[in-house]
C-alpha cells in the first residue's frame, strides 16, 4: 500500500528511473496506474519540488488524448504518481506485433497524439520524451500520450549530471543534443521521428551507443520514409521532412500546427477512418492476470502429499510493498502431473529369458587388438589436429577479412580541428579536411566526419573532417557546366538540388542552363535549389525593342536566350538619342536561341540651349557633343553673348548649329 490508500497489485513496466504498476485506489475503488520513482530521488528536494510542480501543471490539462493525473506524493523512499489506467498496451508493443503501419493507421495514431501535445504546448508545457513507449492504445481504440513533465523533473534533480543528455536518444532533437534546450518545436521533431518509425518500422539513425545515435542528427537529415519502404505517399515524406528539419525555425511551430497539416494530408489523400487495435500480448494485459502476494485459488486435493501453503502477510507487513520482479505462478495441487501404470496379465507360458554368459575373446589375439586400437587412436588424433588447425586458420582469416581489418570511425563532434585530426589518426585513419555548411555549428568548428561516426571501415582509410563553413549558400556555378557536378556542389553546400526540367539556353544541350535562386544566395540547411538543364537552341519570336535603351534591350534578349552580336548606329528624328530604333533581324522574326542579333541604336544628339552663354562656352559645349558650330556676329569676339541658336532638340551627330551673338 502507498499512503494507506493505493494498493499495488502487479508490475506493468520498468524503466531506468521508475516502475509502473497496476493498482487500486481503495478509497474510490477504481483501478489506477501507479508510477513509482527510483528511491534515489526521495531525498532530493529539487526533484521533489519540480515533481510536484509538473504533476500539478499536467493535472490541470483536459484532453481525451492525455493520460489523466489523479494524485502525487511520497511514501517513505518512494515518490509516486497516480494516473489513469489505460487498459491496452503501448505503441511499441503494437509495432513489435504488427510491424510498419499504413498511412491511414499512422494518421489514426498521430492525430490524437499531436492534438493532445498541442493542448500542452498552448499551456506552456513541453513533453521532451515523445516515443512509442509513451503512446498508449486502449482496448477500445483510444490513443493517449503519457509522462508529461517527468524528464524536466529529473533534469532538476541535483543528482543528475549536467553532462547527461535526458530523453531517449533515438527521438531527441538536434538542439537537445547540442545544448540541452527544448521547446514545442523539439516535441515536433520527436513526433516526426515517431511518424517515421510507424511508417518504416525503424528509427532513422542507428549506432553502437546512445551518444553516437544522438549525435548523428546534428549533421544528418532524417531520410524520407519512402526510401526505406515502398508505398509511402510523398505528402508523408514532406510532413516528416518539415517536422524534422535540423533548424528549429524551419519546423512546425507547435504540435497543433503539425496536427492541422496532418488533417489536410488526410483529406487530400482521402484516408479512411480507422480504429487502432491494441496490442494482444501487452505488459498491461499480462499484469491483469496477477496480483502481488495473491496465490492461485485452491481446490480439494489428496491429503498426501500435503500441499505447500504460503502464510499470509502479518499485520506488521501491511506496509509499502514494491516487488522487484513479476510474481511467481503457483500450480494448484490438482494440476500436478500423475504417472500411472496399468496392470497387465501374464500369459501362463511366459518364461524369463535365459541369461547368456558374455563371450570372452581369444587370448591369443588380445595383443594385436590393443596395438590396432592404439594406431586407430593416433590416426584419429592426427586428423582431429589437422581439422582443428584448418578451422583456426579459416576462422582467423575470416575474422580478419570480415571484422579484424575494420575499425569504427570515432566521434569527434565538439572537438576543434586539430584535436579531431589527432583523434582520427590515433585510431589508425588518414585524414583530410573538407568544408560543410551548417545552420547550427559555428564557422570553423567541426561538424562531423565522412563517413559518419560509428561507421566501420578498413583501417588506414581516409576520413574527412567536416569543418563548418557557416550557413549554406548556393555555390558559384555557371551555365554550360556538367549537371552532375553542379548537383554534387549543391549537396556539398548542405542544400537540396531539385531537377526542374529543361529550358532554352545558349548553353550546350544537356548542360546547366541556370540555377534558382542564383549563385551566392544564402539559404537554410537543406533548402531547395532548382537546377535547369539546357535544351539547346529553340525558335523564339524576336521581340520589339523600339524605344528601349541599349541596356534594357540587351537584358530582354539575354533572358530570352538571344545573344547581341553587334550594335550599330543610325539617325532617326522620331526616337530619342541612345534608344533602339530597330533590330536585325526585325521584330517578329523567328530566331533560334543562341543566335546573334544586331541592335540599331539612334545616334541622334539632343542639342541643349546655350542662350545667354558667351560664344566660347557655347562653342565648347556643342562641339563636345560632336556638333559643328557657326557664329554670326559683327566682330569676332569670343566674349560676345549668344542671343539665338538655329536648332534645339534631336539632330544627327556631326550636324552644324548656327549661333547669333552680340556685340
Amino acid at each position: 500500500m502507498l499512503e494507506g490508500r493505493y494498493r499495488i497489485d502487479a508490475p506493468i513496466a520498468r524503466g531506468g528511473m521508475s516502475t509502473v504498476f497496476r493498482g487500486v485506489d481503495t478509497r474510490l475503488d477504481r483501478p489506477v496506474a501507479i508510477k513509482v520513482m527510483d528511491p534515489k530521488f526521495a531525498n532530493d528536494p529539487q526533484f521533489l519540488a519540480r515533481f510536484e510542480l509538473e504533476a500539478r501543471a499536467v493535472a490541470k490539462l483536459k484532453h481525451p488524448g492525455l493520460v489523466a493525473v489523479y494524485d502525487q506524493g511520497v511514501d517513505g523512499d518512494h515518490p509516486f504518481l497516480i494516473m489513469e489506467l489505460v487498459e491496452g498496451g503501448t505503441l511499441r508493443e503494437l509495432l513489435r506485433e504488427r510491424g510498419p503501419m499504413p498511412p491511414h493507421a499512422v494518421r489514426a495514431v498521430a492525430e490524437p497524439v499531436l492534438a493532445a501535445i498541442g493542448v500542452a504546448h498552448a499551456a506552456g508545457l513541453v513533453h521532451r520524451d515523445i516515443k512509442p513507449e509513451n503512446v498508449l492504445i486502449s482496448d477500445s481504440g483510444e490513443v493517449k500520450i503519457a509522462d508529461f513533465g517527468l524528464v524536466r523533473a529529473v533534469a532538476a534533480a541535483s543528482i543528475t549530471s549536467d553532462s547527461v543528455i535526458l530523453g531517449t536518444a533515438a527521438y531527441l532533437s538536434p538542439e537537445q543534443v547540442t545544448s540541452g534546450s527544448a521547446d514545442a518545436r523539439s516535441d515536433v521533431y520527436s513526433a516526426g521521428i515517431l511518424i517515421f518509425e510507424m511508417l518504416t518500422g525503424r528509427t532513422p539513425f542507428n549506432g553502437d551507443t546512445s551518444i553516437s545515435i544522438a549525435l548523428q542528427r546534428v549533421d544528418k537529415d532524417v531520410p524520407s520514409p519512402s526510401r526505406l519502404i515502398a508505398g509511402v505517399p510523398p505528402a508523408f515524406d514532406e510532413l516528416v521532412a518539415h517536422a524534422t528539419a535540423r533548424e528549429p525555425s524551419h519546423r512546425f511551430g507547435d504540435a497543433t500546427e503539425m496536427a492541422r497539416e496532418l488533417r489536410r494530408i488526410a483529406r487530400d489523400l482521402q484516408l479512411p477512418d480507422y480504429r487502432v487495435p491494441s496490442p494482444t500480448e501487452s505488459a498491461e494485459h499480462l499484469s491483469a492476470r496477477y496480483r502481488v502476494g495473491q496465490a492461485a485459488p485452491a481446490r480439494p486435493a489428496p491429503r498426501t502429499p500435503e500441499p505447500v501453503r504460503h502464510a499470509p502477510y502479518a499485520a506488521a507487513d501491511v506496509t509499502t510493498r514494491i516487488p522487484a520482479d513479476p510474481p511467481t505462478m503457483h500450480v494448484p495441487p490438482h494440476q500436478q502431473t500423475r504417472v500411472m501404470t496399468a496392470a497387465r496379465e501374464i500369459p501362463p507360458d511366459y518364461a524369463p529369458p535365459t541369461r547368456q554368459e558374455p563371450r570372452q575373446p581369444d587370448r591369443g589375439h588380445r595383443s594385436d587388438l590393443i596395438e590396432d586400437r592404439g594406431k586407430s587412436r593416433r590416426t584419429v588424433i592426427i586428423w582431429l589436429s589437422i581439422v582443428v588447425a584448418l578451422a583456426l586458420l579459416l576462422g582467423i582469416g575470416g575474422w580478419w577479412l570480415g571484422v579484424g581489418r575494420y575499425s569504427a570511425v570515432p566521434s569527434i563532434a565538439g572537438l576543434d580541428t586539430q584535436r579531431a585530426i589527432s583523434t582520427l589518426q590515433d585510431a589508425g585513419f588518414d585524414t583530410e579536411t573538407r568544408q560543410k555548411a551548417s545552420d547550427i555549428i559555428p564557422v570553423g568548428n567541426v561538424v562531423g566526419t565522412d563517413p559518419a561516426a560509428g561507421t566501420k571501415i578498413i583501417k588506414g582509410s581516409t576520413v574527412a573532417v567536416l569543418v563548418s563553413s557557416g550557413k549554406p549558400k548556393v555555390p558559384d556555378v555557371t551555365p554550360g557546366q556538367d549537371v552532375g557536378s553542379v548537383t554534387k556542389a549543391i549537396k556539398d553546400a548542405g542544400l537540396t538540388p531539385v531537377d526542374s526540367g529543361e529550358i532554352g539556353s545558349t548553353a550546350p544541350k544537356g548542360t546547366l542552363a541556370k540555377v534558382d535562386p542564383g549563385p551566392g544566395t544564402v539559404l537554410p540547411a537543406g533548402g531547395s535549389v532548382k537546377v535547369y538543364r539546357s535544351k539547346g537552341s529553340a525558335p523564339i519570336k524576336m521581340p520589339d525593342l523600339s524605344g528601349k535603351t541599349e541596356d534594357e534591350a540587351k537584358g530582354i534578349l539575354q533572358k530570352a536566350g538571344i545573344t547581341v552580336r553587334d550594335t550599330r548606329t543610325q539617325y532617326d528624328a522620331k526616337v530619342k538619342a541612345g534608344q533602339v530604333i530597330a533590330t536585325d533581324p526585325v521584330a517578329g522574326t523567328m530566331v533560334e536561341t543562341g543566335d546573334g542579333v544586331t541592335l540599331i541604336v539612334n545616334n541622334a544628339v539632343e542639342v541643349p540651349s546655350v542662350l545667354g552663354s558667351n560664344v566660347a562656352a557655347a562653342r565648347a559645349k556643342l562641339e563636345a557633343l560632336g556638333l559643328k558650330v557657326t557664329v554670326r556676329q559683327l566682330a569676332s569676339n569670343e566674349s560676345s553673348l549668344v542671343i539665338s541658336q538655329s536648332t534645339l532638340g534631336n539632330i544627327e551627330s556631326g550636324s552644324t548649329v548656327t549661333l547669333v551673338a552680340i556685340p
